[in-house]
């Protein structure tokens, strides 16, 4: 019998793209659960609280909530991996540009939790622009997010830069 394997997707996700919607589709096809861990670290000036998006997500996958747990982390990845008992962490790439940062962070937490694998997954070609970044930058001009992020993103942007004005 295969033994069940879950994979650690981290990330701060503020917010949600489609990019990362990929990123967990295509991961289930290849491992049987998810764990997606929100970094909490409000020294980072987040648009959404870590809660909001732990629920944002957990919105956005409900369908799949048997197989995609949504939770938030601080600190050391690798901790919170071994608190979860996951060894692989799963990291998507938009573009070579990416590698070279993931690469650093991958072997630094191989160098901290040498049981740890680092399991690269290139996002679709059409969303490989996107950034929750560009997202920010676009939102709060009224600019359309649509082919960027899911509807239950797109609302919480609306409500939240309507809320900051």
């Amino acid at each position: 019998m295969a033994k069940m394997k879950t994979v650690l997707f981290p990330g701060s996700f503020d917010p949600l793209t489609y990019g990362h919607v990929d990123i967990v589709s295509r991961a289930l096809h290849i491992f049987d659960n998810i764990v997606i861990g929100v970094l909490s670290n409000p020294q980072k000036g987040s648009l959404f609280t870590a809660e909001e998006r732990v629920e944002l997500i957990r919105e956005q996958f409900f369908d799949l909530k048997e197989r995609v747990v949504v939770e938030t982390f601080s600190g050391l990845l690798v901790e919170f991996a071994k608190e979860k008992e996951i060894n692989v962490v799963l990291r998507g790439l938009r573009a070579i540009s990416d590698f070279d940062y993931e690469a650093q962070m991958a072997l630094m937490n191989k160098s901290l939790s040498p049981e740890i694998e680092t399991f690269f997954l290139m996002t679709r070609e059409k969303y490989s622009y996107i950034s929750s970044s560009l997202v920010k930058q676009v939102a709060p001009f009224g600019g359309s997010v649509q082919e960027l992020v899911p509807p239950v993103i797109q609302q919480a942007l609306k409500h939240k830069y309507s809320a900051l004005k």
